[in-house]
């Protein structure tokens, strides 16, 4: 008798109700969730990235380091990161091409390709490993 009373008071119908509209909140959230991943560059192994450059002769290859000049892969193309030449020569980019992104340094290949992906080119693939990984590996590289 004295749980029925307390069920039936004003306080106890008040949490109920929250508790019910906090529920259907969270459970129609669930329902009505969009796909919200984002598309991003694909990291390659330098193996792979050699893979990629031999079975794919559409593939432009973007060396984004400023020491081009010291060694670069063979068939890259140098846009600079830091001197904005990426950012002249993404709009002129076929936004359906395939681009394989490396420097001499990690965070700088990082922000071109992520560049090139906001830009709303979809198949841009970063080497890990950058110009460095390319050279351990002993893969050909031009002067």
């Amino acid at each position: 008798m004295v749980l029925n009373q307390i069920k039936s008071s004003p306080v106890y119908s008040f949490r109920s109700l929250i508790v019910l509209l906090v529920l259907v909140v969270l459970f129609s959230g669930c329902l009505q969730q969009e796909d919200t991943s984002e598309i991003t560059y694909m990291d390659v192994s330098p193996a792979e990235a050699k893979e990629l450059i031999e079975n794919n002769p559409d593939l432009i290859i973007i060396d984004v380091s400023p020491y081009y000049d010291q060694g670069h892969i063979p068939g890259a193309v140098n846009y600079p990161l830091g001197d904005g030449s990426l950012d002249d020569a993404i709009p002129t980019l076929d936004k359906n091409g395939k681009y394989l992104v490396y420097c001499h340094s990690t965070s700088v290949a990082v922000q071109a390709a992520q560049k090139m992906i906001d830009a709303g080119i979809e198949n841009v693939y970063r080497l890990e490993g950058n110009y460095q990984g390319w050279v351990d590996a002993g893969y050909e590289v031009e002067p």
